[in-house]
């Protein structure tokens, strides 16, 4: 149950299922997500303009503090199948957040590819900080 009047960070859980199966991600001290869109606009004869934004997924990442090898490994595991010729892999991601009200909403991203944007820095007595980035192509409420 929240304990605020509005949306804190300590508010969702995220999973992640790649190919062989749920990815356990330790210390996500962060995740962020977008939608993506093109843009159409249309300015008619007339004078009228119009336009619309047709949906293109979604984008995001993750950052975290290295706990163990696990996004080491998915990453690596990753591009190993792919130059064994098994092509790009991609997964499913869930996001809960538990609302205000203390009911909770679920969202599905399908088709979930992911870049290890920084695997960290490594420096004496400092956490090391990793960055997971993500495309998504849809996001849906379940």
């Amino acid at each position: 149950m929240s304990f605020t009047a509005f949306s804190v960070g300590r508010d969702t859980q995220l999973v992640v299922m790649g190919p062989s199966g749920r990815i356990d991600l330790t210390y996500v001290t962060s995740f962020e997500s977008h939608q993506l869109t093109q843009s159409v606009r249309v300015s008619r004869m007339d004078g009228t303009h119009m336009g619309a934004e047709l949906p293109k997924g979604w984008g995001g990442s993750f950052e975290l503090d290295r706990g163990n090898s696990v996004v080491d490994d998915f990453i690596a595991a990753a591009e190993q199948q792919y130059y064994s010729g098994a092509g790009p892999v991609s997964g499913t991601m869930y996001q809960y957040i538990t609302e205000p009200d203390g009911s909770l909403s679920t969202y599905q991203y399908d088709g979930v590819s992911f870049r290890l944007a920084s695997s960290g820095t490594w420096r004496g007595d400092s956490a090391v900080k990793q960055k997971l980035e993500f495309f998504a192509a849809t996001r849906r409420r379940i």
